[in-house]
């Protein structure tokens, strides 16, 4: 797969301009940056607390990925994977390419923090991926070398910011082609343990053209955000689509977001950023946090595309967030859901500079009268809506697994090829073959892809088969104590009367304990009335009780598990006698 950039007008994949050399790998396009502009700025750092921002030319940010990738060259060999523990900005850029300038494979992570389930997560990581050697910054050096002596992984680390080496040569510089790994991408999904998925530089180029023709950018775009590296929204859409695209990467502070949304908000005016992604949870907390005052300050009419994926898109969502930031210039056609996942590199369909689409599905998945988002349309991708069990390919309007295929779908699951083959080599019943199961239940409706659950998550009481996600905003639409905050529904199994329903949701901070059992007592009429089922447990958690991953993904089976191990400290709980006796049962073996 090869990419280029023309003079004018969207990405193709084809080779349309007599100037633009075909990519086959992702090191060229910042090569061909540093020939065509040395000092054209590829790469900002956003401070927040000033309102300044830093930026660093294309010159910079290749000769300290020459540096880099120089001291990888002296530590081992080609296709070594190299742990990247370092935050958003020029030093995390310079560290990545450095991996592609020498042939290595970028293995991106958090950095060790003080918690010690995520600390167990990186070493498993790094012992999954067999890295040989870890790259991070002046800050963190100290305190990552410790780490891998408490974890017993002894490998080498280079601070990136302060690397003395003067570079790779051109006649040093790796050989990549399109079929070369570049990147394991460890997900952190919703369900089950990580794994390290494995992206090529032609899955890379191929997706970074498929997000640039779905949302319709023009080369030279700026794209900014507080999405971590590690995250595939973060390291692809936010950081190497810009890049690719002859425009500017945008980074700021991951945390300084989620402590003060506004300063999101505050960057893309100031910045005239055009295309900012993040998660849905993200939207709805700056509907939440950003007071009157701020909002007045506010000029969002720059704001072309504004992505919302990596987690359900919530129609209510969308609208609040449209509403409130409407007087600051924010146009409801700016807002393009989208759908993907870091099996497919990031993408797989999204919409873009129109209003988005929602519909009410007419299956009973939507008893409860759940609107659904569109996820843009499938014309660009080849995706089928497949009945898990017979594999045979569904009608439109059908619920089904969602199976795609493509460039951009990634060449497996490192070191599980039995999971690779599981997930990765879906054959539908006529015969069509290699199609990557996603383990999403959708449809398809007049060319739109709605996503409508995990197959995994399915609740199935009494025969009905009941989404997770339309329980919890069925919640907290009908209770305000819960409305601005997650919870988690999942199924526990009986063993006389099958599956039982059970529900924990954060509640408001500060609300009075004396209203726990009526808020418990209407949410079970509600879900009685509106779904035709019995909910047999609810717990009411503080804020921060229900467990979410890094992008902030409900974790239901984490939270069923911990539920069922007892490892809750509800404010209040309500179980029936049958669940009850399950959860006595389980506790006591």
């Amino acid at each position: 797969m090869a990419i280029v950039v023309p003079p004018h007008g969207k990405t193709s994949p084809e080779h349309v301009g007599e100037k633009d050399p075909l990519l086959s790998s992702l090191e060229m396009a910042l090569r061909r940056r540093v020939s065509e502009g040395p000092a054209a700025p590829v790469l900002c750092e956003y401070d927040a607390g000033s309102g300044g921002a830093v930026s660093f030319s294309a010159a910079e940010v290749d000769l300290r990925a020459r540096r880099v990738g120089q001291w990888l060259s002296a530590q081992g060999e080609p296709g070594d994977r190299v742990l990247l523990c370092l935050p958003p900005g020029v030093s995390f850029t310079g560290a990545l390419f450095g991996c592609f300038y020498s042939g290595r494979i970028a293995v991106p992570v958090p950095v060790p923090g003080r918690f010690a389930h995520e600390r167990r997560r990186i070493a498993a990581i790094a012992v999954d991926a067999g890295v040989s050697a870890v790259l991070t910054t002046s800050k963190s050096a100290v305190h990552v070398s410790a780490w891998l002596g408490e974890e017993g992984l002894p490998l080498p680390v280079l601070d990136v910011e302060h690397s003395e080496h003067p570079g790779l040569a051109d006649d040093e510089l790796a050989d990549n082609d399109a079929d070369t790994l570049a990147v394991l991408q460890y997900t952190s999904g919703s369900t089950g343990l990580p794994k390290g998925v494995m992206l090529s530089h032609g899955n890379l180029l191929a997706n970074i053209a498929a997000i640039a023709r779905a949302l319709d950018l023009a080369p030279g775009v700026r794209v900014g955000g507080w999405l971590p590296n590690y995250h595939d929204m973060g390291l692809i859409g936010q950081l190497l689509t810009p890049i690719i695209l002859g425009g500017t990467s945008v980074a700021m502070d991951p945390m300084t977001f989620l402590r003060r949304p506004y300063l999101w908000l505050r960057m893309i005016d100031e910045l005239g950023i055009a295309v900012a992604a993040a998660p849905n949870f993200a939207y709805e907390l700056c509907t939440r946090r950003v007071t009157d005052e701020q909002l007045a300050g506010l000029d969002l009419s720059r704001w072309e595309v504004a992505l919302n994926g990596s987690e359900a898109v919530s129609a209510t969502v969308v609208e609040r967030f449209t509403t409130r930031f409407k007087t600051a210039g924010f146009r409801p056609e700016s807002f393009a859901p989208a759908y993907g996942l870091a099996e497919s590199t990031l993408l797989v369909t999204g919409s873009a500079r129109r209003r988005p689409v929602v519909r009410k599905p007419d299956s009973p998945a939507g008893a409860a009268g759940h609107s659904l988002v569109s996820c843009g349309r499938c014309d660009d991708v080849d995706v089928r809506i497949v009945d898990p069990e017979s594999r045979s390919v569904l009608a439109e309007g059908e619920i089904g697994e969602i199976w795609v295929r493509g460039g951009s779908v990634a060449q497996g699951y490192w070191n599980a090829p039995e999971l690779t083959e599981a997930t990765f080599g879906g054959m539908t019943a006529d015969g069509e073959r290699r199609f990557l199961r996603t383990g999403d239940l959708g449809l398809v409706d007049d060319g739109e892809l709605y996503i409508v659950g995990r197959m995994k998550e399915i609740i199935v009481v009494r025969g009905m088969n009941l989404h997770p996600h339309d329980i919890e905003e069925a919640a907290r639409a009908q209770q305000p104590r819960l409305a601005a905050r997650v919870g988690a529904a999942f199924g526990v199994s009986h063993p006389t009367a099958g599956e039982l329903l059970v529900l924990a949701h954060e509640v408001e901070a500060g609300t009075p304990a004396e209203e726990f059992a009526g808020l418990v007592s209407s949410v079970r009429l509600m879900v009685s009335r509106e779904f035709g089922v019995e909910l047999d447990g609810m717990l009411l958690l503080r804020p921060g009780g229900v467990p979410r991953t890094t992008s902030g993904k409900i974790q239901r089976a984490e939270m069923c598990r911990r539920f069922l191990q007892d490892e809750t400290t509800p404010l209040y709980l309500d179980l029936t006698a049958r669940l009850q006796s399950l959860v006595s049962e389980g506790a006591g073996s």
